[in-house]
């Protein structure tokens, strides 16, 4: 039955360094330990732009709906893209509460 499906939920990811006000755009299941991790240089590629801050999620079902949707940010390569992303969000958190 529906009791037993357990779902797992990954996570798309945007950071802004605080630093150089770079992007940064990932997946994780855990957001908050992978902020952690970016913010104590765990990772290389992330390390030289401490400190950052988490500007944007979406959720889904399985790794490979975020991986889609990572690779289609990505591969707009544009800046004003993830800005335009983030100012929405905001936007619309705004208009639900």
């Amino acid at each position: 039955g529906w009791d037993r499906i357990i779902l797992h939920r990954f996570f798309l990811y945007i950071l802004q360094s605080q630093k150089n006000g770079k992007y940064y755009i990932g997946i994780t299941k855990d957001i908050e330990t992978r902020l952690d991790q970016h913010n104590r240089g765990v990772g290389k590629s992330t390390r030289s732009s401490r400190p950052w801050r988490l500007v944007y999620t979406e959720e889904y079902n399985t790794w490979s709906e975020a991986a889609r949707r990572e690779r289609k940010i990505k591969n707009q390569k544009n800046r004003s893209y993830i800005k335009n992303l983030i100012t929405l969000n905001q936007y619309q958190q705004k208009v639900d509460y």
